[in-house]
């Protein structure tokens, strides 16, 4: 059982029981629930013959943390003309654990 969403400009292939860091998201008592769903998969077969209509799924996540990337530098450098300019860079992320998958009116959590 996977599902495919679409959360910060990206799409994730997600199943009950991942944990992964997104692009930063707002979210309320720490529960996110994911609306834009693009594919789901209703089967254990992997070959795509249990994909199912997205229009009635859903994913439910959980927020473990919220946190910032390593640093990233940036050099700009133009030879012979005296310039050089350097910038930092640090991503911030949410990381959230996948809970449960909704689609049309069945539910499937992590095994245990």
């Amino acid at each position: 059982m996977y599902a495919v969403i679409r959360t910060g400009g990206k799409q994730y292939r997600v199943a009950p029981g991942d944990v992964l860091q997104v692009e930063k998201l707002e979210a309320q008592d720490g529960a996110i629930e994911f609306n834009e769903v693009l594919a789901a998969s209703t089967g254990s077969n992997e070959d795509g013959k249990g994909l199912a209509k997205p229009s009635s799924a859903k994913v439910l996540a959980t927020v473990l943390e919220d946190g910032r990337a390593k640093k990233v530098l940036v050099f700009h450098f133009k030879r012979k003309k005296q310039y050089k300019k350097m910038q930092g860079h640090r991503q911030s992320y949410t990381q959230i654990r996948i809970d449960e998958i909704q689609v049309n009116g069945e539910s499937f959590k992590p095994a245990r």
